[in-house]
């Protein structure tokens, strides 16, 4: 999934063009250290959803571009922070679907949440005849140190709105769920099912996370329940497979052990599944656990997880309404910072059990 992310990169940012031959296998596993099958595996992929092809005895070739809009036809820009993977495909397509009824061309940019990738894509996009642009903050936590080309997309009067969250520095359209509440809602169900000890594990370099652990937080303190310093961890985007593995092992090991845990995302839950496995303990016996996003990995392993639902398709269907708004000039104009906010609700499944509270 993160090699197919990283080509589809290439493609959207124009690295590679269509009908240009793809570096071999060979090259792709030794540039990334990865094995040949697994390159073979994304290649195959990419091949099966239209973006590559194979030429017998030449090599695999970038296909034409599946949304090239057409000369005349209006083009919108759409930058998330990725593409191919997890939830964001959903999000993609409830917006595609949206401005191809209206007669509009999309052209998709990722950043693969890193901030220079932000500013490059921006200044590719700011050199296209955009109409619009749907924005997703890459670590929107960490500030925002390309806000001259946000700046700029205002004085060309070229609309933007955000998705999932905002810079804290832009006052600007917004679509996105209500995170706080959605962390609330998962601690709020471990806590009515007898849970005391708590672990919450929050990805806190974009506001998502931030704000999920706000929630998390509430619960506690609404309920009247102390949160122990040591049962939150909170990490970056590049130690999730490190840090929170290594956390929750070591308080797993612990005399005063956690009962539950509320998760950033579903990734993060399945990542942690295997933790579980290697102390000797079982999900739910053991451990309960929430994810985040109710995505396909939340029923894709063998214990289907509990997890907050997020609005996905809708998210991208709204955003793209919103945006048409404001192109038409029926919509809030530059500087309006309006907020439109799925609630979450939850998800139950076999992750999690209620146990006699002491």
């Amino acid at each position: 999934m993160q090699l197919k992310s990283e080509i589809l990169s290439w493609l959207h940012t124009g690295q590679l063009k269509a009908d240009e031959q793809m570096p071999s296998e060979n090259e792709i596993a030794g540039r990334f250290g990865m094995s040949r099958q697994t390159v073979r595996q994304a290649l195959g992929e990419l091949e099966q959803e239209g973006w590559l092809y194979r030429l017998q005895g030449k090599g695999t070739f970038v296909s034409a571009p599946k949304n090239k809009p057409a000369a005349d036809q209006p083009l919108v820009g759409m930058l998330t922070t990725h593409i191919s993977d997890y939830i964001f495909p959903h999000i993609v397509r409830g917006a595609e679907a949206v401005l191809r009824e209206r007669g509009y061309g999309l052209m998709l940019s990722s950043t693969d949440n890193d901030k220079d990738k932000e500013a490059q894509n921006l200044k590719l996009l700011l050199g296209r005849p955009l109409q619009g642009l749907i924005v997703e903050p890459t670590r929107s936590a960490q500030g925002n140190p390309n806000l001259n080309l946000f700046l700029s997309l205002e004085y060309n009067g070229i609309p933007y709105v955000m998705i999932n969250e905002r810079y804290a520095e832009l006052e600007c359209a917004c679509v996105k769920m209500d995170d706080d509440a959605g962390g609330f809602l998962a601690a709020e169900h471990l806590i009515q099912g007898g849970h005391r000890r708590i672990a919450g594990f929050f990805k806190t370099d974009d506001l998502q996370g931030v704000n999920r652990l706000k929630g998390f937080r509430r619960a506690h303190s609404q309920y009247g329940l102390p949160l122990h310093p040591e049962y939150v961890v909170h990490y970056a985007t590049e130690e999730k497979a490190t840090k929170t593995m290594d956390a929750l092992l070591a308080l797993l090991e612990g005399p005063d052990r956690p009962t539950a845990a509320v998760c950033y995302n579903d990734e993060l839950a399945v990542l942690l599944l295997d933790a579980v496995r290697k102390a000797g303990l079982r999900v739910p016996e053991d451990l309960s656990i929430v994810g985040f996003d109710d995505s396909m990995l939340a029923t894709a392993t063998e214990v289907k997880l509990t997890s907050v639902s997020h609005p996905k398709a809708e998210l991208g269907i709204r955003a793209a309404e919103l945006l048409m708004q404001m192109m038409s000039g029926s919509g809030p104009g530059p500087g309006a910072p309006i907020d439109v906010v799925f609630p979450p609700s939850l998800v139950i499944r076999e992750s999690t059990r209620s146990i006699s509270s002491t």
